[in-house]
């Protein structure tokens, strides 16, 4: 793997259970002021995965080994002894939903069946149909900048921009009516926030019950969009349930808004409070602007908490004998920061070879989506900064960040020019 050097592996620790540990830490923990990672993730890469006490919510309190070297995470990442299925007694669960009798995705499954259900929207995100959403792409973004341009200052991009593009790209996508966006913008907020198991619980299933009469309407009446698709050519051929088809949708309207608005947002801070950096993408009429956006995710690394794994079977992981039943959270900050793998990782290095950073995954569950949010950012990104070149935070960047979520981003970006 080009750029990628893993450390070797330390001795294994002597055999102790999860319970026997004292030394134990509360998680998940808090990112600093401006932004960047929990510093006690570099302190744990120096040993062995430690012991974490995951908090009460959907599910009770529990002990869990956390992984925070970067061949570690990979490790636990394309593990098939690490189950991500949430329905596994036992199963440790960081969004606070509670699990029931059906997957909240298929991300929440092991094979076969995740791969039986990801094989339905494989063909939606190959390089050539992602290629031929370009142009209506880069016509939204254009729409979007003329609305900011025509706003008075200073005007919240993410509001009008960041949040926006992803959302109507999505919705098209899905074949959701765009009227019905700031519906499930908002459940998608409460669904992953930390707020309060019980609402948390209400928003998801509003969303749920609001995708199935879409996909039944789609199946009466369908159109040339992914909700379609999988009514006509999957569920009513008997290939997936209704649950399961919404649970498809759910997931790529989830991550495929979420995670992408707030990446759109981030890449964007953090050239507006660098201008030696700034100026550096934008040289050479962007060429350097895909290796930034790689760079951005591992720097950013915004899937910060949401990777938890049951073992199903006895294993060694970055030294420790974890047992048949323990669990494992993953900290992809941590791996995507490893001094040992990525030198300066506080540092946002365009130049950096990147090709190995964990934002999207790894192993079977590597984000389906990631050609699309790399056209959106990349077409995001050199639009602005062509017709914004004085573009500039209009607020100090330590207030914009939201806190205490399941995937790190901005509450707005005050900017003006």
């Amino acid at each position: 793997m080009p750029g990628i050097h893993l450390p070797a592996p330390s001795p294994l620790e002597a055999d102790v259970s999860l319970a026997d540990h004292t030394d134990v830490l509360d998680w998940p923990f808090a990112r600093t002021e401006d932004g960047d990672p929990p510093p006690i993730l570099a302190e744990l890469r120096n040993a062995p995965p430690c012991v974490v006490r995951l908090p009460a919510g959907a599910a009770e309190s529990r002990l869990a080994w956390l992984v925070t070297r970067y061949a570690d995470v990979r490790q636990a990442l394309g593990d098939p002894r690490l189950s991500a299925d949430e329905r596994l007694p036992g199963a440790p669960v960081r969004i606070q939903v509670p699990p029931g009798g059906n997957p909240s995705s298929f991300l929440r499954l092991d094979d076969p069946e995740h791969a039986r259900l990801r094989r339905m929207i494989q063909t939606e995100f190959t390089a050539r149909r992602v290629k031929r959403l370009r142009e209506p792409v880069q016509r939204l973004v254009d729409e979007l900048l003329d609305e900011l341009e025509a706003l008075p200052r200073p005007a919240d991009l993410h509001a009008v921009f960041s949040r926006a593009l992803p959302t109507l790209v999505i919705a098209r996508l899905l074949g959701v009516p765009e009227q019905d966006s700031a519906f499930f913008i908002e459940k998608t907020r409460v669904t992953i926030s930390q707020e309060d198991p019980a609402v948390s619980l209400a928003a998801f299933e509003e969303m749920s019950e609001y995708l199935a009469k879409l996909a039944l309407l789609k199946l009466e009446s369908p159109g040339d969009d992914l909700i379609s698709r999988l009514a006509v050519n999957h569920h009513a051929k008997g290939a997936i349930t209704l649950d399961e088809l919404v649970g498809i949708a759910r997931l790529v309207l989830v991550a495929g808004h979420e995670t992408t608005t707030n990446q759109i947002a981030l890449n964007i801070l953090a050239l507006l409070r660098d201008d030696d950096l700034r100026a550096q993408v934008a040289a050479d009429d962007g060429a350097l602007i895909p290796n930034f956006i790689e760079e951005s995710m591992r720097y950013w690394s915004i899937s910060q908490d949401a990777m938890v794994r049951l073992a199903v079977e006895d294993l060694e992981l970055g030294g420790v004998a974890v047992s048949k039943g323990d669990a494992v959270v993953i900290s992809v900050p941590a791996g995507n920061h490893d001094e040992s793998v990525f030198a300066c990782p506080q540092r946002i290095d365009p130049h950096r070879d990147t090709s190995g950073h964990l934002q999207w995954g790894f192993g079977p569950h590597y984000c389906q989506g990631a050609p699309l949010a790399r056209l959106e950012m990349e077409l995001s990104l050199r639009s602005l900064l062509r017709r914004f070149p004085n573009l500039r935070l209009a607020a100090d960047p330590r207030t914009v960040f939201r806190r205490g979520t399941v995937f790190h981003g901005v509450t707005h970006l005050p900017v003006t020019w």
